[in-house]
Protein backbone atom coordinates (compact mmCIF):
# COMPACT_ATOMS: atom_id res chain seq x y z
CA UNK A 1 0.00 0.00 0.00
CA UNK A 2 1.39 3.38 -1.02
CA UNK A 3 0.49 6.41 1.13
CA UNK A 4 1.11 9.97 -0.02
CA UNK A 5 2.32 12.17 2.85
CA UNK A 6 2.78 15.92 3.22
CA UNK A 7 4.85 17.15 6.17
CA UNK A 8 4.13 20.81 6.97
CA UNK A 9 6.72 22.21 9.37
CA UNK A 10 9.15 25.10 9.03
CA UNK A 11 11.85 23.43 11.15
CA UNK A 12 13.98 21.17 8.90
CA UNK A 13 15.27 18.94 11.71
CA UNK A 14 11.75 18.23 12.96
CA UNK A 15 10.52 17.53 9.43
CA UNK A 16 13.41 15.11 9.00
CA UNK A 17 12.47 13.34 12.23
CA UNK A 18 8.92 12.82 10.91
CA UNK A 19 10.26 11.54 7.60
CA UNK A 20 12.57 9.15 9.46
CA UNK A 21 9.60 7.79 11.44
CA UNK A 22 7.64 7.13 8.25
CA UNK A 23 10.66 5.34 6.76
CA UNK A 24 10.97 3.15 9.88
CA UNK A 25 7.29 2.20 9.64
CA UNK A 26 7.91 1.20 6.03
CA UNK A 27 11.01 -0.79 7.04
CA UNK A 28 8.98 -2.70 9.62
CA UNK A 29 6.22 -3.54 7.12
CA UNK A 30 7.30 -4.07 3.49
CA UNK A 31 3.65 -3.81 2.40
CA UNK A 32 3.51 -0.18 3.54
CA UNK A 33 5.28 2.57 1.61
CA UNK A 34 5.21 6.35 1.78
CA UNK A 35 5.65 9.01 -0.87
CA UNK A 36 6.77 11.99 1.22
CA UNK A 37 6.70 15.70 0.36
CA UNK A 38 7.47 18.66 2.61
CA UNK A 39 6.20 22.19 3.01
CA UNK A 40 7.33 25.02 5.29
CA UNK A 41 4.36 27.43 5.22
CA UNK A 42 0.68 27.82 4.43
CA UNK A 43 1.18 28.99 0.84
CA UNK A 44 3.40 26.11 -0.30
CA UNK A 45 1.15 23.60 1.50
CA UNK A 46 -2.00 24.98 -0.17
CA UNK A 47 -0.31 24.85 -3.57
CA UNK A 48 0.71 21.23 -3.05
CA UNK A 49 -2.69 20.13 -1.73
CA UNK A 50 -4.61 21.81 -4.56
CA UNK A 51 -2.27 20.38 -7.18
CA UNK A 52 -2.58 16.91 -5.61
CA UNK A 53 -6.36 17.13 -5.57
CA UNK A 54 -6.37 17.84 -9.28
CA UNK A 55 -5.00 14.32 -9.81
CA UNK A 56 -6.85 11.05 -9.45
CA UNK A 57 -5.59 9.95 -6.04
CA UNK A 58 -6.18 11.31 -2.53
CA UNK A 59 -3.55 12.84 -0.30
CA UNK A 60 -3.31 10.21 2.43
CA UNK A 61 -1.73 11.96 5.43
CA UNK A 62 -0.75 15.48 6.39
CA UNK A 63 1.56 16.02 9.38
CA UNK A 64 0.71 19.54 10.43
CA UNK A 65 2.53 21.95 12.72
CA UNK A 66 0.23 24.67 14.08
CA UNK A 67 2.88 27.40 14.25
CA UNK A 68 3.79 27.86 10.60
CA UNK A 69 4.14 31.08 8.55
CA UNK A 70 0.77 32.47 7.36
CA UNK A 71 -0.38 32.75 3.78
CA UNK A 72 0.66 35.86 1.87
CA UNK A 73 -2.97 36.97 1.43
CA UNK A 74 -3.57 36.78 5.18
CA UNK A 75 -6.48 34.35 4.84
CA UNK A 76 -4.66 31.57 6.67
CA UNK A 77 -2.85 32.63 9.79
CA UNK A 78 -1.66 29.27 11.12
CA UNK A 79 -1.68 25.52 10.75
CA UNK A 80 -5.11 25.48 12.38
CA UNK A 81 -6.57 27.41 9.44
CA UNK A 82 -4.74 25.07 7.07
CA UNK A 83 -6.18 22.03 8.84
CA UNK A 84 -9.72 23.40 8.44
CA UNK A 85 -8.97 23.98 4.74
CA UNK A 86 -7.71 20.40 4.30
CA UNK A 87 -10.83 18.97 5.96
CA UNK A 88 -12.97 21.02 3.58
CA UNK A 89 -11.33 20.21 0.24
CA UNK A 90 -9.90 16.77 1.05
CA UNK A 91 -12.05 15.17 3.78
CA UNK A 92 -10.50 11.72 3.33
CA UNK A 93 -7.02 13.02 4.16
CA UNK A 94 -5.87 12.04 7.65
CA UNK A 95 -4.35 14.87 9.67
CA UNK A 96 -1.71 14.44 12.37
CA UNK A 97 -1.33 17.66 14.33
CA UNK A 98 2.05 18.10 16.00
CA UNK A 99 2.58 21.22 18.05
CA UNK A 100 4.43 22.79 20.94
CA UNK A 101 1.17 24.42 22.08
CA UNK A 102 0.04 22.79 25.29
CA UNK A 103 -2.41 25.12 27.01
CA UNK A 104 -5.80 23.48 27.40
CA UNK A 105 -7.82 26.15 25.64
CA UNK A 106 -5.80 25.88 22.43
CA UNK A 107 -5.63 22.09 22.53
CA UNK A 108 -9.40 21.91 22.95
CA UNK A 109 -9.88 24.40 20.10
CA UNK A 110 -7.77 22.30 17.74
CA UNK A 111 -9.72 19.18 18.68
CA UNK A 112 -12.98 20.98 17.88
CA UNK A 113 -11.94 22.78 14.69
CA UNK A 114 -9.72 20.18 13.02
CA UNK A 115 -10.68 16.94 14.82
CA UNK A 116 -7.30 15.45 13.86
CA UNK A 117 -6.68 11.73 13.41
CA UNK A 118 -3.49 12.16 15.42
CA UNK A 119 -2.63 14.84 17.96
CA UNK A 120 0.91 15.08 19.30
CA UNK A 121 2.34 17.59 21.75
CA UNK A 122 5.99 17.83 20.74
CA UNK A 123 7.27 17.73 24.33
CA UNK A 124 5.59 14.31 24.73
CA UNK A 125 6.98 12.56 21.71
CA UNK A 126 10.03 10.50 20.86
CA UNK A 127 10.97 8.37 17.86
CA UNK A 128 8.94 5.36 18.99
CA UNK A 129 5.84 7.43 19.70
CA UNK A 130 6.01 8.90 16.21
CA UNK A 131 6.07 5.38 14.80
CA UNK A 132 3.15 4.35 17.03
CA UNK A 133 1.19 7.42 15.97
CA UNK A 134 1.71 6.72 12.26
CA UNK A 135 0.69 3.08 12.63
CA UNK A 136 -2.42 4.02 14.62
CA UNK A 137 -3.51 6.71 12.19
CA UNK A 138 -3.16 4.29 9.28
CA UNK A 139 -4.99 1.41 10.94
CA UNK A 140 -7.23 2.68 13.75
CA UNK A 141 -7.26 6.42 14.45
CA UNK A 142 -7.23 8.55 16.50
CA UNK A 143 -3.90 8.65 18.30
CA UNK A 144 -3.34 11.22 21.07
CA UNK A 145 -0.14 11.83 23.01
CA UNK A 146 -0.27 11.79 26.81
CA UNK A 147 -0.84 15.53 27.37
CA UNK A 148 -3.91 15.45 25.11
CA UNK A 149 -5.22 12.34 26.87
CA UNK A 150 -4.77 13.99 30.28
CA UNK A 151 -6.75 17.00 29.13
CA UNK A 152 -9.59 14.86 27.79
CA UNK A 153 -9.74 12.76 30.96
CA UNK A 154 -9.82 15.86 33.14
CA UNK A 155 -12.66 17.39 31.15
CA UNK A 156 -14.66 14.16 30.99
CA UNK A 157 -14.52 13.96 34.79
CA UNK A 158 -16.05 17.41 35.29
CA UNK A 159 -19.74 18.24 35.43
CA UNK A 160 -19.30 21.67 33.85
CA UNK A 161 -20.69 22.30 30.38
CA UNK A 162 -19.06 25.33 28.78
CA UNK A 163 -19.87 26.56 25.31
CA UNK A 164 -17.40 28.10 22.87
CA UNK A 165 -18.12 31.64 24.09
CA UNK A 166 -17.54 30.66 27.73
CA UNK A 167 -14.19 29.12 26.84
CA UNK A 168 -13.09 32.12 24.78
CA UNK A 169 -14.14 34.49 27.56
CA UNK A 170 -12.09 32.55 30.11
CA UNK A 171 -9.13 32.46 27.77
CA UNK A 172 -9.22 36.20 27.06
CA UNK A 173 -9.47 36.99 30.78
CA UNK A 174 -6.53 34.66 31.47
CA UNK A 175 -4.26 36.46 28.99
CA UNK A 176 -5.20 39.87 30.37
CA UNK A 177 -7.58 41.19 27.70
CA UNK A 178 -9.35 44.26 29.06
CA UNK A 179 -13.10 44.03 29.63
CA UNK A 180 -13.75 47.06 27.42
CA UNK A 181 -12.05 45.26 24.50
CA UNK A 182 -13.98 41.99 24.86
CA UNK A 183 -17.06 43.05 22.80
CA UNK A 184 -14.71 43.37 19.80
CA UNK A 185 -13.72 39.72 20.26
CA UNK A 186 -16.88 38.06 21.59
CA UNK A 187 -20.52 38.31 20.41
CA UNK A 188 -21.48 39.93 23.71
CA UNK A 189 -22.07 43.39 25.12
CA UNK A 190 -20.29 44.57 28.28
CA UNK A 191 -23.44 43.71 30.25
CA UNK A 192 -23.57 40.27 28.62
CA UNK A 193 -19.91 39.67 29.44
CA UNK A 194 -20.43 40.56 33.10
CA UNK A 195 -23.48 38.27 33.22
CA UNK A 196 -21.46 35.40 31.76
CA UNK A 197 -18.70 35.98 34.27
CA UNK A 198 -21.21 35.84 37.15
CA UNK A 199 -22.64 32.58 35.76
CA UNK A 200 -19.16 31.08 35.43
CA UNK A 201 -18.20 32.08 38.96
CA UNK A 202 -21.40 30.46 40.23
CA UNK A 203 -20.76 27.30 38.17
CA UNK A 204 -17.17 27.04 39.45
CA UNK A 205 -18.31 27.87 42.99
CA UNK A 206 -15.70 30.58 43.50
CA UNK A 207 -15.38 31.92 47.03
CA UNK A 208 -14.69 35.48 45.93
CA UNK A 209 -15.78 37.72 43.06
CA UNK A 210 -12.21 37.98 41.78
CA UNK A 211 -11.51 37.06 38.13
CA UNK A 212 -8.20 35.65 39.36
CA UNK A 213 -9.97 32.91 41.33
CA UNK A 214 -12.26 32.15 38.38
CA UNK A 215 -9.23 31.59 36.14
CA UNK A 216 -7.55 29.44 38.80
CA UNK A 217 -10.66 27.23 39.06
CA UNK A 218 -10.93 26.98 35.27
CA UNK A 219 -7.30 25.84 35.08
CA UNK A 220 -7.88 23.24 37.81
CA UNK A 221 -10.76 21.80 35.77
CA UNK A 222 -8.72 21.70 32.56
CA UNK A 223 -10.48 24.49 30.67
CA UNK A 224 -7.33 26.63 30.43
Amino acid sequence: MMYSVLIVDDHPLIAEAYESAFNKVSDQDPNVNFLISKSIDCDSAIEYIEKFNQGESTLSIVVLDIRIPPSADGKMLSGEDLGIFINKISPDTKIIVSTTLNDNYKVHNILKTINPDGFLIKNDINAQELIDAINSVITDPPYYSKSVIKLLRKQVSTDYLLDRTDRRLLYEISIGTRTKDLPDILPLSIAGIERRKRQLKKAFNTETDEDKELIMKAKEKGFL
